[in-house]
């Protein structure tokens, strides 16, 4: 007798970042900073006080604080998870049971989907228009008219840079029945959460991430914030012990360093529309090279020769994402992106 892997796990493969040491990195919307040697010297000393013989606080009480304090919300409303990943996987597996129909958007982060067929939860989706645009009254005739039971999108979207208002938010949430969780991971760099809101829904929940403008995706925090009910299922679910406790203590610091934080943000949007309108200056040389407005970290860019254009970028040191019909090019520091610009000039004007 032997074992084989199931079909649902049979053919997938790891995943797999590029290899090899580059210059600029601008393929994974991680911030561009590191911290000043102030805050990594508070989380060294930090490190001194950990009880690595313990298990970590299973609430982790101290970094939800920090986090409710920085965003201005009800800690009791906020769960920690071992990166937003965990939780996607978490409320997928848990709040649905089968037979259930969940939904989520293209294009739109594939984490969604990947996890939904890992639950065996049927899974629909649901296409944006031609400028990736999402129809909110097509999508709400959707959810309601195929009995969908948890619909899940980022907000603003990766990998497209856009997102619907905080107006259109309320109107879905307010029209449907089913669970709908907003992932906010880019919102720091937009307007338009429902964030400080989320208690006041019985069928929302808004993630958030350490790993974007909070410049933190070493440690794997995320967080999901929703009414008391919801809260206390997902803590009820979740593993006891899912944060470990170097995270909770310097995610606890990083989050004390509030305008700091805020100061960063404004450089990393500063650069943003500077690599924004250095490739919209760039696209006027080609009508195959369709540029996105952007409300996040990242510019995304419809093409042909994404490829070739990676490659050579590649070539140069620079790594940014390539999508197929699209390339995705994060938001470096002033200096990362006027190389970046430079270089996509360079292979146009071979």
């Amino acid at each position: 007798m032997s074992y084989k892997l199931n079909k649902k796990i049979v053919e997938l493969e790891p995943y797999e970042p590029i290899n090899g040491t580059y210059d600029v990195r601008l393929d994974a919307n991680e911030c561009p900073y590191n911290y000043p040697d102030e805050i990594k010297q508070e989380i060294k000393n930090v490190i001194d006080n950990i009880d690595f013989n313990r298990y970590p606080d299973p609430l982790a009480t101290d970094v939800v604080n920090a986090f409710a304090e920085y965003y201005g919300l009800n800690p009791d409303f906020v769960t920690a998870g071992n990166g937003s990943d965990e939780l996607i996987f978490l409320i997928e597996s848990a709040f649905l049971e089968k037979g259930d129909k969940m939904l989520v958007v293209s294009p739109d982060f594939s984490m969604y989907q990947f996890y939904s067929s890992i639950c065996e939860v049927e899974c629909d989706t649901f296409y944006k228009d031609d400028e990736l645009n999402i129809d909110v009254d097509m999508l709400i005739d959707k959810v309601n008219s195929d009995n969908i039971k948890l619909l899940i999108f980022s907000n603003p979207c990766n990998p497209t840079g856009k997102g619907i208002t905080a107006d259109q938010a309320r109107k879905l949430v307010n029209s449907v029945n089913a669970l709908v969780i907003l992932d906010e991971a880019y919102m720091d760099f937009w307007t338009e959460g429902l964030l400080n809101e989320a208690e006041q829904y019985t069928n929302l929940i808004v993630f958030k991430t350490a790993s974007k403008a909070i410049g933190s995706a070493a440690l794997r925090l995320g967080f999901a914030v929703a009414n008391p009910v919801i809260s206390r299922a997902i803590k009820a679910v979740k593993s006891p012990y899912n944060v470990n406790s170097f995270s909770q203590a310097v995610g606890k610091i990083i989050y004390s360093h509030k305008q700091f934080l805020l100061n960063r943000k404004k450089d990393i949007v500063n650069n943003r529309e500077k690599l924004y309108n250095g490739l919209l200056d760039i696209s006027k040389s080609s009508s195959d090279f369709k540029v996105f407005e952007s409300c996040t970290n990242f510019v995304f860019i419809k093409t042909s020769f994404g490829k070739e254009l990676w490659e050579f970028l590649k070539q140069k040191s620079i790594v940014i994402r390539y999508m197929g019909d699209y390339i995705r090019i994060s938001v470096g520091t002033a200096d990362e992106v006027d190389r970046t610009l430079e270089a996509i000039k360079a292979y146009f004007e071979r």
